[in-house]
């Protein structure tokens, strides 16, 4: 049986072409496309849909369910980039050990973490990987 891989996510909004303003200037996609009714920005090789939905209010309830994961490579700088958009901040950009960590907070209230991880960390995160196989 083939296996299955994760490719995108549709991210309902009441104002979805606020958010998709606001992750294609904080976060730098590599495409950013109208599809339909839809705006798409590619990451990588996963794609961000946006949709205008009535069954959802206009902030998210409970963020803390779903936390969209962003590996950047110059995580101080998109940080700034985001404090320049006025960015709300659950957890402010953190070192840890080389690693950096930061969780802001979208215009519809769900939590975004910017990740950049250092090269010793992967280093160590391949082994372990390498070491499972």
């Amino acid at each position: 049986m083939a296996k299955a891989s994760l490719g995108s996510m549709l991210l309902s909004s009441t104002d979805p072409e606020r958010l998709h303003t606001w992750y294609a200037a904080a976060l730098t996609p590599n495409d950013d496309a109208r599809v339909g009714d839809y705006r798409v920005l590619k990451f990588g090789e996963f794609y961000l849909m946006f949709d205008n939905r009535d069954d959802v209010t206009e902030k998210n309830r409970e963020p803390g369910r779903m936390i969209l994961n962003f590996d950047v490579e110059d995580a101080p700088a998109v940080a700034a980039r985001m404090d320049s958009m006025g960015a709300a901040w659950l957890s402010p950009l953190e070192d840890r050990d080389g690693s950096y960590f930061a969780t802001a907070i979208d215009p519809d209230g769900n939590y975004v973490q910017i990740v950049q991880i250092s090269e010793e960390h992967q280093a160590a995160m391949e082994r372990m990987t390498e070491a499972k196989e």
